[in-house]
């Protein structure tokens, strides 16, 4: 680490969107930047997206790549803010010029979960009954399921993680699912009752790491940034971004992807499914 990063006196600003999950994740990144740079001052600055604003059309519908990041982006382009926190699910695969993603931190784990309402306890996809109101706003995880269970009956749902479980435990829908890395970073992991294996969803390009972005021409805030770098994880990350780049897929279209990595060998699963499975 050069003398420059640790001593400048710089205060470092961060973008967020004001989501409860968004916030989670970034006061989890200026915290742990602040354990390594003691020195230096890490301030949050909270926005809302298009995607936190449009609450009543499926995300499909919408249609814009950048729907949770284009506001962060621009804060960072026009320099009132040096960087900001995404999940790495939400970031485009082509970023705007003048920006790159300049960090990923170590992956949560990326699988699907199901969370039941209270009176399906103790059951999992596969025992469910037939007519079972599923809700998911992701078209990857509809054709997947929509596959393995066309018997389910699913419906969109939006909203923030705690929205979501509310209107579950009310009795709107049987099930959910849920990135299970989403769950766990808001404390909800004991409402998980079943991660669901690869074999039945494929996970989203990215899911479970967090993406940092900031300016291509920023060396000190990306030598920052190293410190939260998890190579593995970025290997995987990267290989599933070039997939999702290669088939030009955003919201709109079901692309599941999964990563191992067995030494120096990376082997990539990866699906495009038609709309109905």
């Amino acid at each position: 680490m050069s003398a420059n990063i640790a001593n400048s006196t710089q205060t470092i600003r961060i973008a967020s969107r004001k989501s409860q999950l968004a916030l989670v994740q970034t006061y989890w990144v200026q915290s742990e930047l602040q354990k390594h740079f003691p020195d230096r001052t890490f301030e949050v600055e909270m926005m809302s997206t298009q995607g936190d604003k449009i609450l009543d059309v499926p995300l499909a519908k919408i249609g814009d790549k950048g729907l949770f990041t284009k506001e962060l982006e621009v804060k960072i382009l026009d320099r009132s803010a040096d960087l900001a926190v995404h999940s790495l699910k939400d970031l485009p695969t082509n970023l705007p010029e003048g920006l790159m993603l300049g960090c990923v931190t170590e992956r949560e784990n990326p699988a699907d979960a199901l969370v039941v309402n209270a009176k399906h306890a103790g059951a999992q996809l596969q025992t469910l009954p037939p007519g079972a109101v599923i809700g998911t706003s992701s078209l990857r995880r509809l054709a997947q399921l929509r596959h393995h269970f066309p018997h389910f009956v699913f419906k969109d749902v939006r909203g923030n993680v705690n929205t979501r479980l509310a209107k579950l435990d009310a009795g709107e829908y049987d099930a959910l699912i849920l990135a299970a890395a989403g769950l766990q970073r808001l404390d909800f992991g004991d409402r998980i009752h079943q991660l669901i294996p690869a074999e039945l969803s494929l996970h989203a390009v990215g899911q479970g790491a967090l993406g940092i972005e900031c300016r291509t021409e920023d060396p000190e805030i990306l030598e920052l940034l190293q410190a939260l770098q998890h190579q593995p994880t970025a290997y995987r990350c990267y290989a599933e971004r070039a997939f999702l780049r290669e088939l030009e897929g955003g919201c709109q279209v079901p692309i599941g992807v999964n990563t191992t990595i067995d030494g120096d060998n990376l082997t990539l699963v990866g699906m495009v499914s038609s709309l109905d499975g």
